[in-house]
C-alpha cells in the first residue's frame, strides 16, 4: 500500500494520475502484471519516444519501478507497479492546547559533519563554494533553504514547549528530502537515518536524486542538472513506535526519547558511511522543490488537567 500522508504530499501522485494514457497504463500493469516499455507500446499504440515521458512521469510519483533485464535480443527496460493501493491520510488538525507547531530553515543546524558532494544555497545563491564542507559553517547558513550532503550528519534543536506536567504523545517531523548524486540519478538508493535526543529512530530509503522535473518553487538561477526536487515524508514518534508516512521504521517510541520540559529536542538527519546504501541526502526549504515549508515540527500532548484526572 502506497501511504500518503496528506493532500499536498499526494500532488506527485495526482498529477502522474490525471492523464488516460498515464492511467490506462497502470491498469495493464496491475493487472497483468510488469511489462517491458515494448509491450507497452503494442498495448496502448505509442510510440516509444512517445511512451518514455509518461513512464518517466509514473516513476517520479513512486507509482511504478523500472528495472533492467536481459532478453532475447538485448537489455529490456520492466516496468512494474510498485503499490496495487493507495492509502491517502487527510487528518482534521484543531489548533488547541493540546498541540504545538513550528519549523525550523534547513540552514539552522546546531552542527554537521558532511562529505563531498555538498553544496549549501540561499534563494537568491550558492553559499561559498559547492563541495567545500567548510562553507557549512558560514554564518549565512542561517538563509539557507537547501543543502545536500553525500555522507554525514545534520543536527538541528527543536523548541521543546511543554510545561511541567504536560506529556508529549506525539512528535511529527515533516520535510522534502532526498538522495544526493553526483550530478543527477533517478535511481540512487540512500539510506537516511534519524536520531532523537541520541536514540536511533530508525532509517528510511530515498529512492533517488530527481532531477528529471524541475522544482515548483526552485529560483530561476537553479541549475538544470541539479537535484530539483525531493519526496515530502512524514516521521512521527508515539507511544507505540517510529512511523515513516505511517509505516513503521522501528520501536523506539516517544517515552525513549525522553522529552522533558523547557529542554530542547536535539534532531540529527544521517547518512553513515557503513550503511548499505550510501547515497548521500538533500534537504529542500521553502525556496526549493515541491513543497512551500523547512522542517516542520508538531508536538501532541496531554494536557495537565488529564493528567490531574
Amino acid at each position: 500500500m502506497l501511504r500518503i500522508p496528506s493532500l499536498r504530499a499526494g500532488l506527485p501522485v495526482f498529477k502522474a494520475l490525471a492523464s488516460e494514457t498515464r492511467l490506462s497504463i497502470m491498469e495493464l500493469l496491475l493487472q497483468e502484471g510488469p511489462k517491458s516499455i515494448t509491450a507497452l507500446c503494442e498495448r496502448t499504440g505509442l510510440t516509444a519516444g512517445s511512451l518514455t515521458p509518461h513512464i518517466r512521469i509514473l516513476q517520479d510519483s513512486g507509482l511504478i519501478d523500472v528495472t533492467m533485464r536481459e532478453g532475447k535480443h538485448g537489455i529490456l527496460k520492466i516496468c512494474t507497479a510498485v503499490e496495487s493501493s493507495l492509502l491517502i491520510s487527510t487528518p482534521v488538525v484543531s489548533v488547541t492546547e493540546n498541540m504545538y507547531e513550528t519549523e525550523i530553515g534547513v540552514g539552522q543546524y546546531t552542527n554537521y559533519e558532511v562529505r563531498p558532494t555538498c553544496g549549501i544555497c540561499t534563494p537568491e545563491h550558492i553559499i561559498g563554494k559547492v563541495d567545500v564542507p567548510a562553507c557549512f559553517a558560514d554564518a549565512e547558513r542561517m538563509d539557507a533553504h537547501i543543502l545536500w550532503f553525500s555522507s554525514g550528519y545534520v543536527d538541528y534543536m527543536l523548541p521543546c514547549f511543554l510545561k511541567e506536567g504536560q506529556q508529549p504523545l506525539e512528535l511529527q517531523i515533516s520535510m522534502e528530502i532526498s538522495s544526493e548524486a553526483p550530478g543527477v540519478q533517478e535511481n540512487w538508493p540512500s539510506d537516511i537515518y534519524f536520531r532523537m535526543n541520541g536514540v536511533n529512530l530508525g532509517y528510511w530509503t530515498s529512492p533517488g536524486d530527481f532531477g528529471r522535473i524541475r522544482g515548483i518553487y526552485n529560483p530561476s538561477w537553479w541549475f538544470p542538472n541539479w537535484n530539483q526536487h525531493g519526496l515530502f515524508k512524514l516521521l512521527s514518534i508515539n507511544g507505540q513506535g517510529t512511523f515513516m508516512d505511517g509505516g513503521r521504521i522501528s520501536d523506539a517510541t516517544i517515552y525513549d526519547i525522553n522529552i522533558r520540559p523547557g529542554r530542547a529536542i536535539a534532531f540529527r538527519i544521517e547518512v553513515p558511511e557503513n550503511s548499505q546504501h550510501v547515497g548521500g541526502a538533500t534537504l529542500f526549504g521553502k525556496g526549493f522543490g515541491n513543497y512551500p515549508q523547512d522542517i516542520r515540527m508538531r508536538m501532541h500532548y496531554a494536557p495537565i488537567e488529564e493528567e490531574k484526572a
